[in-house]
């Protein structure tokens, strides 16, 4: 259960580390670092429902979940950094028409999901290290406690 905890606390204190610096520092964020957003709250969902949960079986799914979830934010992040913040292009992208369109994030709760600048625009370090790969790295930890959730046997020896 403590790994649960510490996925939840992880990903919710990633969210509030990104709403510090965007309304602290004044790094507004591209429609790809609200999509990670998203999915941070998104794996906080998953871990606050292994929580409660005592069967093995589902918390091992839900483990794996978590796991494809990270997943995507690695690449989301990778995309932001490769492609999205070399685009000057106006049309939506895949980030904007998730998080906007198809889910209306954008409008229900702007304080978080309003994207606010471009990607090329907002591209922004911290310790010389761009921000999307500080993402990344948060996604790969998260990955590795939810693979570590599993309980482990270890074998009887003689």
């Amino acid at each position: 259960m403590k790994s649960w905890i510490v996925l939840l606390v992880a990903s919710l204190g990633a969210v509030a580390l990104a709403l510090v610096h965007q309304y602290g520092f004044d790094m507004l964020p591209c429609a790809w670092c609200v999509l990670q957003r998203l999915i941070f709250l998104v794996i906080a969902t998953v871990s606050a429902l292994a929580i409660g949960l005592t069967r093995p079986g589902i918390r091992t799914a839900l483990a794996a979940i978590v796991i494809l979830l990270a997943g995507s934010g690695i690449a989301a992040a990778i995309y932001q950094h490769v492609v999205a913040a070399d685009t000057t292009s106006c049309r939506l992208s895949l980030a904007e028409r998730i998080v906007g369109g198809a889910l209306n994030l954008d409008s229900l709760l702007p304080s978080v999901f309003a994207v606010r600048i471009g990607c090329s625009a907002g591209a922004t370090t911290l310790l010389g290290i761009p921000y999307e790969f500080w993402s990344a790295a948060a996604f790969a930890l998260l990955a590795v406690a939810a693979f570590m959730t599993r309980r482990w046997r270890t074998p009887n020896v003689p």
